[in-house]
């Protein structure tokens, strides 16, 4: 009898300890996922985010804002279009060579930029550009999906890869700042070559990496595959997607030119005072990745939102009681950036985690979609607001959109609990 029971706990142990020997080499094959994925992220926010650049430095080249309004839509709306088609690439493809071809083209994009002067170009590439983001985004949800399950250690991973994206807008503004502020500043598009390079560096840490890939979808139409997602909850939570990216934008791309234009600074300084948005967003995901999952997911949106309108009021406050154009308003805006950015990749990972791994690439082309969509009209509309020059209401008509978002977001949480 002793015999014996020493052997069941010497099995027992042995249970016991194989667990823990997994672990870490699960551990180990995410971080080296992650590098790579924040790289990319890094590199489609770059090309995407010096659209503020871009706009304000065509504008002095007496290029009009309904045109550079337009720009916008010429990055999104193929975004939009291809996403729908991307998902049919991606399977048969591969996810990894998907994502290659992606950062490829990007890399040559950014190449070929700084020679091309004409207008009708800047077109072109934004539209190509668009058309890579779209399936790089669908990649990388895809890779971070199959990775996990739960959904707060979902809005952990995608908090901490898209933080990378703020990365990007902040280099992007700096760098470019730097460029246009020096002597250098007629060579500013040569800023592109260094996109190229990180592109070179993302293709190689891809091409050694072994990625799960994603379930292969059925072979049936865009529409009859699209058509499986419409209900009340998926709906909603695609307005909320919609009017999240919609505000974002309205930031993102235009806050530069509404520093210089209404705040009356010079180039340089509206570049950099955008930058710190980026630096806030960026410590906004990088807070929410370390503290997410000791708080509901709802709860903490519904925070961050609140959070948003208030410091909306107070700018409204300094704007209508004290002076427009006052430079506070400098330093109040990118405080919006430690609530706002936590907004997408939370809201993103607590409807994934319901969805089924099979269907997480197609669902994912939803997403890209109305994201774009929030996007270029967002664009459209601020460049109305700037061409009819009613700057005096930039901050109240973020508020707003800020507010519809609110209560959109608080009936798609309604619709979520009751459904469980």
């Amino acid at each position: 009898m002793g015999a014996e029971s020493v052997k069941i706990s010497l099995i027992t142990c042995e249970k016991v300890k194989i667990p823990n020997k997994k672990i870490p080499k699960m551990n180990s094959k995410l971080s080296k996922i992650g590098l790579p994925l924040k790289l990319t992220f890094l590199i489609f926010s770059m090309v995407l985010n010096c659209m503020g650049i871009v706009i304000l430095q065509l504008s002095e080249a007496k290029i009009t804002y309904e045109k550079l309004g337009l720009l916008e839509s010429f990055k999104d709306l193929p975004i939009a279009i291809i996403s729908l088609f991307a998902v049919k690439f991606i399977n048969k493809a591969g996810t990894k060579k998907a994502l290659i071809s992606a950062l490829a083209i990007v890399g040559i994009c950014s190449c070929i930029l700084p020679f091309v002067e004409v207008f009708w170009f800047y077109k072109l590439w934004f539209a190509i550009i668009g058309a890579c983001f779209a399936i790089g985004k669908i990649c990388v949800f895809g890779i971070i999906r199959n990775s996990t399950r739960e959904e707060k250690y979902l809005a952990k991973m995608m908090n901490s890869v898209e933080a990378s994206f703020m990365i990007g807008v902040f280099a992007v503004n700096i760098g470019f700042g730097w460029l246009i502020s020096s002597k250098y500043s007629g060579f500013w598009k040569f800023g592109f070559l260094s996109i190229s390079l990180l592109s070179i560096i993302a293709i190689v840490l891809f091409s050694r990496l072994k990625i799960s890939e994603s379930v292969k979808e059925n072979e049936t139409s865009v529409i009859a595959d699209l058509s499986k997602f419409v209900n009340k909850s998926v709906i909603i939570f695609l307005g909320v997607i919609f009017f999240i990216v919609f505000v974002e934008q309205s930031f993102n791309s235009w806050l530069p030119s509404f520093y210089k234009n209404h705040l009356k600074v010079n180039s340089f300084f509206a570049i950099q005072a955008s930058s710190l948005l980026a630096l806030f967003s960026y410590i906004g995901r990088t807070i929410t990745a370390n503290i997410i999952q000791r708080f509901s997911l709802s709860k903490y949106f519904t925070i961050c939102l609140s959070l948003i309108i208030l410091v909306l009021c107070i700018i409204l406050g300094i704007q209508f009681l004290d002076s427009e154009d006052s430079k506070i308003l400098l330093f109040l805006f990118p405080v919006i950036g430690l609530f706002l950015s936590p907004l997408y990749p939370v809201i993103n990972s607590k409807m994934i985690a319901m969805i089924d791994k099979d269907k997480i690439t197609l669902f994912t082309s939803l997403i890209v979609i109305f994201s774009s969509l929030g996007s270029s009209i967002s664009s459209i509309t601020m460049s109305l607001l700037f061409a009819k020059g009613l700057l005096n209401y930039y901050s109240l008509y973020i508020l707003l959109a800020v507010v519809v978002l609110f209560i959109i977001s608080l009936t798609y949480f309604h619709s979520v609990k009751k459904k469980i």
